[in-house]
């Protein structure tokens, strides 16, 4: 009987995300501006891969790190952002199976550390591109480049497929809520009935390794950027590279500053409250900035662009004339 009674206990076949339910009808104005929020960091960033894919100018390592990074922030915001509309679309929360939170789960992680890996590897181009221009084609190669996206993808994969398995193998006994917008790894360690400890110390290590170690990485090399600019004898150079650079580091310090705090920090009940509006800047904010601060403001991004516009003008002419002709 008591066996029969843990059993059905332990069968918790779903979760329910309550998303953000409390905020009642205010979730209406806030659906509408995720929504345009998810169109244009999609745009935005297929509208990268594409020029980059398109203009040989674009051929360099800088710009194959940033299509990869735009590559990486679709997967990204299709993994969170479809599931968070249709809870504030209904207005109530909504179930999810316990393996499509796994999964869910999973592939945010795998994206979480490549772009962790990712981000540093870009902040050591930026770094070799000015610090010493003259070795930047030897350092900087197209084998090197390959081996910096690959590695990134491989360390995702390893590490979260490792607390994957660890997690896969938790039992659920109640409550069957998510207090979170998304299958994040906290909330779902607080429904389960084994003892958990294991899993939080194995990832604290990882996110301590891949967050910490990027993140030093870039300000390094940042330290580095802007000790080479300071030399600089020319004021509008220094004011450009200036410029340029605080974007970056400002975007770069919000997506690991909010990760740090969610996944290394100690879990108290003040920090427990805000996590899932820090959530908000990592999942949704950084992947809308990442095409505009990163590509959008560049020169050469934006004559790339004015050369697309230009020809698909032109061919949409060509069309026109022949469909008059006919």
């Amino acid at each position: 009987m008591a066996e029969t009674e843990q059993k059905n206990e332990t069968n918790i076949a779903a979760f329910y995300m309550l998303g953000f339910v409390e905020l009642g009808n205010l979730q209406v104005p806030l659906f509408c501006l995720l929504i345009v929020i998810y169109i244009v960091t999609m745009l935005g960033n297929i509208l990268i891969v594409l020029l980059v894919i398109n203009d040989s100018h674009l051929h360099t390592p800088m710009y194959f790190f940033l299509s990869n990074l735009s590559c990486l922030e679709i997967c990204y915001s299709s993994d969170i952002l479809p599931m968070m509309l249709g809870n504030l679309l209904y207005g109530r929360k909504r179930s999810i199976s316990v393996t499509g939170c796994m999964m869910q789960y999973y592939f945010f992680g795998i994206l979480g550390v490549a772009e962790c890996c990712l981000l540093g590897a870009m902040s050591y181009d930026r770094c070799v591109a000015i610090c010493k221009p003259l070795h930047y084609t030897t350092l900087m190669n197209g084998r090197i480049c390959l081996q910096f996206i690959i590695g990134s993808w491989i360390n995702g994969l390893f590490v979260k497929s490792i607390v994957l398995y660890l997690i896969s193998q938790l039992k659920f006994c109640g409550p069957s809520e998510i207090n979170h917008f998304f299958c994040e790894l906290n909330p779902i360690l607080k429904l389960a009935c084994n003892d958990t400890h294991f899993i939080e110390v194995v990832t604290f290590f990882i996110a301590a390794i891949y967050l910490l170690l990027p993140f030093f990485l870039t300000l390094a090399s940042y330290s580095f950027i802007v000790s080479t600019i300071l030399k600089m004898s020319s004021v509008s150079g220094r004011k450009k590279a200036f410029s340029t650079c605080s974007s970056h580091l400002i975007v770069v310090s919000i997506f690991y500053s909010t990760l740090m705090i969610v996944y290394i920090l100690p879990k108290t009940d003040g920090l427990q409250k805000i996590n899932k509006v820090l959530s908000l800047f990592y999942t949704i904010l950084t992947p809308f900035f990442n095409p505009l601060i990163y590509s959008l403001r560049n020169r050469e991004v934006k004559e790339a662009l004015r050369k697309a516009a230009a020809k698909f003008v032109q061919l949409e002419g060509c069309h026109n004339r022949n469909l008059g002709l006919q």
